[in-house]
């Protein structure tokens, strides 16, 4: 890695949906913690095939915040024999923040990171490696649509004007800190990020990853109003919006604006690199005892991986 861009050899993705398969609760539905099993199983399978060890099996909103939490930690393992462990959101921020350091450097001064997935916000500020501050909000754009976004398709006046009060008022304390700040560089990563980013002009992803993608605050208001006015079967035609995600865009997008927006945020990167990577690069350069107190599973400092396998719903 010394002197280049760690990029993947191989890569591959299980589509499980697991947001759209849990109760009011959280609880997470049987059949979709059996669709959970069979696809680390597969994972595990695939790097063996790839002779890599591991894989470094990580939960984040979704299964962390499930009731059923502990069983289906225990049903992953019982039927995979790999061990699956949840990050704390504060945790998932760190390693973000991280996977944006390494991609930006330190050139790019005092950073602050914003993701949002399916079940929260992340948000990070750091002027090293490692952020000095780091926060996890549940402002995820699944979460929100499910919380206020579902009496009407389009929303009504009033379901939007609920959201938006819910946003600033959870974010309120947190982007007063960013503001305070006053960071040099702001990044943005997770998919529903790239996916807004690509609704604003941004390049589209087949350009490749390094091309530079930013987006300004004023484009993002805009599309609010754009992801608004339409139903998810239209957003889904939009540039940048895929189907899976189109229903949980518009909610995005308002976290997004209003965290740019009470920040004082014109403009910020857009990565791609997220919180995969950063478990990646961590493990890489602290090695495994780090993995192990994350974890903390016995035989982690047993691991040698070359990949990492993430638990989520649609984020991003």
């Amino acid at each position: 890695m010394e002197g280049g861009v760690p990029l993947p050899v191989h890569t591959v993705k299980w589509k499980l949906r697991l947001s759209e398969h849990v109760g009011p609760d959280g609880t997470i539905a049987d059949e979709a913690v059996e669709g959970l099993v069979q696809a680390v199983a597969a994972a595990g399978a695939t790097a063996r095939r790839w002779h890599a060890t591991g894989p470094l099996a990580f939960a984040t909103a979704v299964v962390r915040g499930a009731p059923n939490r502990l069983e289906v930690l225990r049903r992953v393992a019982a039927g995979t024999g790999i061990r699956m462990c949840t990050l704390p959101g504060e945790t998932e921020a760190e390693l973000t923040f991280l996977a944006a350091r390494r991609w930006l450097g330190l050139r790019a001064g005092p950073l602050a990171l914003l993701d949002i997935g399916g079940g929260s916000l992340e948000v990070a500020f750091g002027r090293g490696r490692l952020p000095d501050f780091a926060a996890s909000l549940p402002l995820g754009a699944r979460r929100l649509t499910r919380e206020h976004l579902g009496l009407q398709d389009p929303p009504g006046p009033a379901e939007l004007k609920e959201l938006r009060r819910r946003v600033r008022h959870d974010l309120r304390d947190v982007a007063t800190r960013i503001r305070w700040e006053a960071p040099r560089t702001a990044a943005v990563s997770s998919r529903t990020f790239q996916q807004l980013a690509r609704l604003c002009g941004a390049a589209p992803g087949r350009y490749g990853p390094f091309v530079r993608r930013e987006m300004r605050c004023r484009d993002l208001s805009e599309a609010v109003r754009r992801l608004a006015a339409l139903s998810a079967a239209e957003r889904a035609q939009l540039p940048g919006i895929s189907a899976p995600r189109a229903e949980q865009s518009l909610a995005g997008a308002v976290v997004g604006h209003t965290a740019l927006k009470l920040m004082g945020l014109r403009r910020v990167v857009v990565l791609p690199w997220a919180i995969r990577e950063g478990v990646l690069l961590r493990y890489v350069e602290d090695g495994a005892e780090w993995w192990t107190e994350v974890t903390g599973a016995a035989d982690a400092a047993l691991l040698t991986p070359a990949a990492a396998l993430r638990i989520a719903g649609p984020s991003a």
